[in-house]
């Protein structure tokens, strides 16, 4: 999704009156002043929305800041469960300083050259600094979806974050980090799956074996969570959403033939869980 920018509108023959009245009429949709994209981004993740929102902002901004914390992660591409959109975050290299004001949060921290990276000519933290710092400042469960995505798009490496720990031992919140880096499993594909993961721990039950490959007559399965993704975007071209639920049961039911039980959950059921510990603990009994 491009970003339209004033200047370039201009030279191609649009006058700010059009801009103005595209604006007004819902034709273009303006990030910032001057900065514009086509309504269909705002249909789009809200980490995509504020990916746009940071390349939008990255021109104004002073030559030593660093896009960093959820700004970075968005423009990595990593989900964003339950963080906060609603600022861009960027690091200045000094002891003081930081500021937020309703666009922009300024963190002030010392980086080290190899923990600024560039990425479509844009600087930003490297992806292990990013992963450590949102694991310091961010809720145990939303840390580690990020932790999870990053270990699983191979974004990071388990050294690498053990390396990032390291250097933030004497910052703020590298206690809570480490909990979020001993925790982080790369075989964890989806936020739904590190959210389970992180409940399933808070109610004492046993930790799942992620990705498990349970032969059946109809082929491999593994246990997933993907809420209603397979009955919708990711469907076989030319399979509808009912086809896709009757193989769904048909793959069900050859794994109860061998012997395993199922407990199904969905996003709703993750707030309480406390629904769906008592179906896998009577699965267990059973």
């Amino acid at each position: 999704m491009d970003i339209l920018r004033r200047g370039r509108l201009l030279a191609d023959g649009y006058s700010p009156a059009e801009l103005r009245r595209n604006v007004r009429i819902g034709a273009l949709v303006a990030l910032r002043r001057g900065v514009y994209v086509d309504p269909a981004a705002m249909l789009q993740p809200p980490e995509v929305r504020h990916a746009l929102a940071v390349r939008a902002a990255w021109p104004a901004l002073v030559s030593d800041a660093v896009i960093s914390h959820a700004s970075a992660a968005a423009l990595f591409g990593l989900p964003l469960w339950g963080v906060p959109l609603d600022r861009v975050h960027v690091t200045r290299v000094r002891t003081h300083g930081g500021r937020v004001d309703p666009r922009l949060h300024v963190h002030s921290a010392r980086l080290a050259a190899d923990e600024i990276v560039v990425l479509d000519g844009i600087a930003l933290t490297s992806p292990p600094r990013t992963v450590v710092d949102l694991a310091r400042s961010l809720p145990f469960e939303e840390a580690v979806s990020i932790a999870d995505a990053a270990l699983h798009q191979r974004l990071v490496l388990p050294e690498e974050l053990a390396d990032a720990l390291e250097r933030a031992a004497r910052r703020p919140g590298s206690a809570a980090a480490r909990r979020v880096v001993a925790f982080a499993d790369a075989r964890s594909e989806s936020p739904g799956e590190s959210r389970s993961r992180v409940r399933m721990r808070r109610w004492g039950l046993p930790a799942p074996v992620l990705q498990m490959p349970i032969p059946t007559r109809l082929g491999v399965s593994y246990g997933e969570f993907d809420g209603l993704v397979k009955y919708g975007r990711l469907l076989r071209p030319g399979q509808d959403a009912g086809q896709a639920v009757f193989e769904e049961k048909r793959r069900e039911d050859a794994i109860r033939d061998e012997d395993w039980r199922v407990t199904r959950w969905t996003w709703p059921d993750l707030e309480p869980f406390e629904g769906v510990a008592r179906r896998i603990e009577r699965s267990f009994r059973r």
